[in-house]
């Protein structure tokens, strides 16, 4: 009785030693947002949002130690044109052409690498699996009143998404599209 009453007592201690040093909060998917911009290599740009699945983060102390976000790409949207225009290339984005979101409906971040500046800012790497291929990308993560900001930028190309693009394809003339794409990403708890 007294080993089972002494390993009870030990598994509480431990469970509440761990509880103090590592929190792990959920990401507000509502108000979390994802905006992104894809140019032209001579002129012109879209541009839209995407939305959460889930998404999550890791505090050690009160420091951000990790995280995890999954992405609903069937939620692209385009908000830079309107209409018939609109929805063309909202289902071209979503088609093979591009991220092929039937086959590959939801991407992936895991962050895997973290570190705090004295500003409370962070630099980060990323792995990023978009269309099941996952590439490795640093950021910095900016601490605001209420949110985690990043600016990201991901080379297509990488990721088996070559509609347009220059890496694969030779005389695209105006027709080329850059193959990175960039990204506003704003977590909120």
């Amino acid at each position: 009785m007294k080993t089972t009453m002494k390993n009870a007592m030990l598994l509480l201690v431990t469970f509440a030693v761990s509880s103090l040093t590592a929190q792990t909060q959920s990401i507000d998917v509502e108000t979390s947002s994802i905006k992104w911009v894809g140019t032209k290599v001579v002129s012109g740009s879209h541009d839209g949002t995407l939305n959460f699945s889930s998404g999550s983060l890791t505090y050690e102390n009160d420091v951000l130690s990790a995280g995890e976000f999954v992405v609903d790409m069937n939620s692209m949207v385009c908000t830079d044109l309107e209409g018939n225009s609109k929805k063309k290339i909202e289902k071209h984005l979503k088609s093979d052409d591009f991220f092929g979101v039937a086959s590959h409906p939801e991407a992936t971040l895991t962050i895997s690498e973290i570190s705090a500046d004295a500003d409370g800012n962070y630099s980060a790497v990323g792995d990023f699996t978009i269309k099941g291929i996952t590439q490795s990308i640093p950021f910095t993560l900016e601490t605001t009143d209420d949110a985690l900001v990043a600016e990201v930028t991901i080379d297509r190309s990488k990721h088996n998404i070559r509609y347009g693009s220059g890496s694969f394809f030779d005389n695209l003339g105006n027709k080329a599209i850059s193959d990175d794409f960039n990204l506003t990403v704003t977590l909120k708890l």
